[in-house]
């Protein structure tokens, strides 16, 4: 509760966060937050979401980040669904959605977002407001750019779209792997596929390691061991290459369309650092801001602050 109450965030609002859709709720909020996990079939794939809150409600599409799923929204859907209709789908190849090999589909960015585009169409979404973290970020702003007239609003969470975030040296192997594609540069890259990569993803930077459940690489590192699950990846890190070119795409979306913009970022991330989250000021006009001092996984340590930091800032933004 101290960082909210330093946020400046009321105290009623961090109660009804915390709250959720547990016991202290009422009935008819409790109903509103309960979370259904469905799965729709896009293009012969399986594709796993969570869904929760009215459909008449704003929506809020949420785009997961590697290497997990709609799971790291588990707690956030929840904590909004009382107010807004929540949707979280899983990409192919991550959490409960179909995994075809390499060589059945190609796992690409472009047809990550195309996928995602096809879901959100097959449930109805017409207009939404995107939450972009990792990954997250490519799929949700190929979307905003094909489809300006449906953002709302943008909710980045260490989501990138300029090179001052990719200038660090996380991302050096992974640049020489896009010049190079072969074993000898792919080889490191495995790496960042195990059990201590994927831990250290969600505790470096954290303040208290306490509050990193073990249940997130409980879930993820099962899934990244499936087989042939590493090959899936290796081509997704390749195909990230795909993603600075459109840099400047993405920045004259954002320059004329000027979607309001929640910055919500965990600023001692090395993978994102923050040093991509300020350029983010230079192009867009209706943006609020906010570092905040934990890790990639932001959600995790400071999840409550991020869903009151949204429930502010869409609350002023949409009508309701």
């Amino acid at each position: 509760m101290n960082t909210l109450k330093k946020t400046g965030i009321s105290l009623a609002v961090a109660i009804l966060v915390l709250l959720g859709s547990s016991g202290g709720a009422s009935e008819p909020q409790a109903r509103a937050t309960q979370v259904l996990h469905r799965t729709v079939k896009i293009d012969r794939l399986d594709i796993f979401y969570r869904e929760a809150g009215p459909r008449t409600a704003p929506t809020i599409l949420l785009l997961h980040g590697f290497p997990t799923s709609s799971h790291m929204f588990r707690n956030l859907i929840p904590a909004l669904a009382d107010k807004y209709h929540v949707v979280a789908p899983d990409y192919p190849g991550f959490g409960n959605s179909s995994a075809p090999s390499v060589k059945e589909f190609d796992y690409t960015f472009d047809n990550l977002a195309s996928v995602v585009d096809k879901f959100t169409e097959q449930v109805g979404l017409k207009k939404y407001s995107i939450y972009l973290m990792d990954y997250g970020a490519p799929v949700g702003y190929r979307l905003a750019v094909k489809h300006p007239e449906r953002v709302q609003a943008l909710i980045v969470q260490n989501g990138n779209a300029y090179d001052e975030g990719l200038d660090n040296d996380f991302w050096k192997p992974i640049k020489a792997y896009w010049k190079d594609r072969s074993e000898k540069q792919e080889d490191p890259l495995r790496a960042f596929l195990t059990l201590d990569a994927t831990k250290w993803q969600y505790t470096h930077g954290v303040r208290n390691l306490e509050t990193i459940s073990p249940d997130t690489w409980g879930h993820v590192q099962p899934l990244l061991d499936r087989p042939g699950n590493q090959e899936i990846q290796l081509a997704l890190f390749f195909s990230y290459g795909s993603n600075p070119p459109l840099y400047p795409q993405w920045q004259a979306y954002f320059r004329q369309h000027q979607p309001p913009t929640l910055i919500v970022w965990g600023q001692n991330d090395p993978i994102f650092p923050a040093a991509g989250a300020h350029p983010y000021k230079r192009d867009l006009k209706n943006l609020e801001f906010h570092l905040l001092d934990t890790g990639h996984f932001a959600l995790e340590e400071e999840g409550a602050e991020i869903a009151a930091r949204i429930r502010e800032f869409l609350g002023k933004q949409l009508p309701q």
